[in-house]
C-alpha cells in the first residue's frame, strides 16, 4: 500500500483494538498464573513445615528469599524494557518461573525449596516492571487506570486459585503435586506471548512523546518526582501489611482459631473465595471509579486510594479480634475490598507522571522499593513476633503500615499536579 493510498479510519482503529485486547488477554493471563504460583506455598505451609521440620521464622523465608530476588531483578528488568523489545522479556520470564515452580515440587530440602524460590524471582522480574509500560502504549490515557485495573484483576483471582488449588491438591496428594499443577499454565502463556504486539513507546502520549532518555537524565527527573515517591511509599506500607497478611492468614486461622483442623485445606478454600471476590470486585470498582476521579481532578485516583487504606485499617485489626467466625471472614472480605481498590489507581498514577521513556524502569524501581521495605521483610518479621509472641499479635499489628500507607498516598495525590506536566514535558 503506497502512502497515497487512504485507510479507513475505523477498520484502523478496529485493527488496533483487536490488537490491544489481545495483549491485554495476555498479559492478565499471565499475571494470574504468576499470582497462583506465588501463593500455592502459603496454604502448603503447614504440610511443608511438617516434612522439613521448620520452624515460623524460617518458613518466612521462603516469602522473603523470593521477595528478595524479584526485587533486586526488577530495576534491571525495567531498564531492559526501556531498550529491548518488552515481549521477549515477558515471554522468557514467565517461561523460567514456570520451571521454577515445578522444580519446587521436586525439592527434597529446605535449602533445595529456597533455591526454586529464589529463581521464580527471578523470572517474575523479567516481565513484572515491563506489563504496565505495555499496557500504557496500547491505551490512552483517560482508559489505562480501568484497563490497568483488568490487570490487576488478575492478583486476587490468582491468587485465591493458588490458595484453593493448592489447598486442594495438597490435601489431596501432596504439596509437591501443588507446585507441579502451578508450573504448567505459565509454559503454555510464556510461548504465546513471543507472538504478542510489540507497540510503540509513548505511542498513547502524543506526537512529542520521546521514546529515547538518557538513563542518568532520566534517573535525576525520577529523583525529583515527589509524586512518584510519595506513590511509592504508601505502596510500600501497604504491600508490608498485605504482603504478611496473605503469607500467614491461611496458617493462622488453623492454629489460632481452630478452624476445621480435620480438613485445613478447606480454610484455603474459603479464604481463597473471599479474597477472589473482594479483590475481583475491589479492582473493576477502582478502575472504574479512578478513571472517573482522575477526569475530575489530577490525583483523583490516588485520593481514592488514601481514602480505601484508611478505611481498609480497622477492618484488618477486626479481622483478628472479632471473635465469631463469620464476622472475621466479613471483615477480611471488606478489608480486601478497601486495599484492591487500589490496584489500577496506584499503577496508573506512576505511568502518568514519569516520561513514557522512562517507564519500566520507574516500574521497576518501585517494586524495588515497595518489596525491599514491604513484603520482602513482613513474613519473616512477623515469624519472628510470633515465635516470640503469638501469630494473633503479629497479624494484629499490620493494620499500622495500612494506616500510613493511606496518609502516604494522600499527600501524593496533592503533589501529582505538578508532576504530570513535568512528565509531559519530559515526554
Amino acid at each position: 500500500m503506497n502512502a497515497s493510498t487512504p485507510v479507513a479510519p475505523s477498520s484502523s482503529h478496529a485493527t488496533q483494538s483487536v490488537r490491544a485486547g489481545y495483549a491485554l488477554f495476555i498479559l492478565t493471563l499471565i499475571n494470574l498464573v504468576n499470582y497462583l504460583d506465588r501463593y500455592i506455598i502459603a496454604v502448603a505451609l503447614p504440610e511443608i513445615q511438617k516434612d522439613f521440620g521448620i520452624n515460623d521464622a524460617q518458613s518466612g523465608l521462603l516469602g522473603t528469599v523470593f521477595i528478595i530476588v524479584f526485587m533486586l531483578a526488577s530495576p534491571l528488568g525495567g531498564f531492559l524494557g526501556d531498550r529491548i523489545p518488552r515481549r521477549l522479556l515477558v515471554a522468557g520470564g514467565v517461561i523460567l518461573w514456570s520451571l521454577a515452580t515445578g522444580a519446587s515440587g521436586l525439592a527434597s530440602s529446605f535449602t533445595a525449596l529456597l533455591l526454586a524460590r529464589a529463581v521464580i524471582g527471578i523470572g517474575e522480574a523479567g516481565y513484572g516492571a515491563v506489563a504496565p509500560s505495555i499496557i500504557s502504549d496500547l491505551y490512552p490515557r483517560e482508559q489505562r487506570t480501568r484497563m490497568l485495573s483488568y490487570f490487576y484483576i488478575a492478583i486476587p483471582v490468582g491468587s485465591a486459585m493458588g490458595y484453593g488449588l493448592g489447598g486442594w491438591l495438597t490435601q489431596t496428594y501432596s504439596w509437591h503435586a501443588a507446585f507441579f499443577a502451578g508450573g504448567v499454565p505459565g509454559l503454555v502463556l510464556g510461548t504465546m506471548a513471543f507472538f504478542m504486539p510489540e507497540p510503540q513507546r509513548g505511542a498513547m502520549d502524543g506526537p512529542d512523546a520521546a521514546v529515547k532518555l538518557p538513563f542518568m537524565e532520566g534517573l535525576k527527573g525520577l529523583g525529583r518526582n515527589m509524586a512518584f515517591w510519595a506513590t511509592t511509599a504508601g505502596y510500600t506500607l501497604m504491600t508490608f501489611s498485605i504482603g504478611g497478611l496473605a503469607f500467614w492468614m491461611p496458617t493462622y486461622l488453623v492454629r489460632e482459631r481452630q478452624l476445621w483442623l480435620e480438613h485445613p485445606g478447606r480454610v484455603g478454600l474459603v479464604f481463597g473465595a473471599i479474597t477472589a471476590v473482594a479483590g475481583l470486585t475491589g479492582t473493576v470498582a477502582g478502575g472504574w471509579l479512578g478513571d472517573k476521579m482522575d477526569r475530575k481532578r489530577a490525583g483523583g485516583g490516588l485520593w481514592l486510594s488514601g481514602i480505601g487504606l484508611l478505611l481498609a485499617a480497622p477492618c484488618m485489626y477486626l479481622a483478628v479480634n472479632l471473635k465469631d467466625t463469620t464476622l472475621t471472614f466479613a471483615a477480611i472480605g471488606v478489608a480486601q475490598f478497601l486495599i484492591f481498590l487500589n490496584s489500577g489507581p496506584i499503577n496508573a498514577a506512576i505511568v502518568n507522571c514519569v516520561p513514557p521513556a522512562f517507564r519500566a524502569f520507574a516500574m521497576g524501581l518501585n517494586v524495588l522499593c515497595i518489596h525491599m521495605l514491604g513484603d520482602a521483610i513482613s513474613p519473616t518479621l512477623i515469624g519472628q513476633i510470633a515465635d516470640m509472641s503469638s501469630l494473633h499479635a503479629a497479624i494484629a499489628i499490620n493494620a499500622v503500615p495500612v494506616l500510613l500507607g493511606g496518609l502516604a498516598l494522600l499527600v501524593g495525590a496533592r503533589l501529582f499536579r505538578d508532576a504530570v506536566p513535568r512528565a509531559q514535558q519530559q515526554g
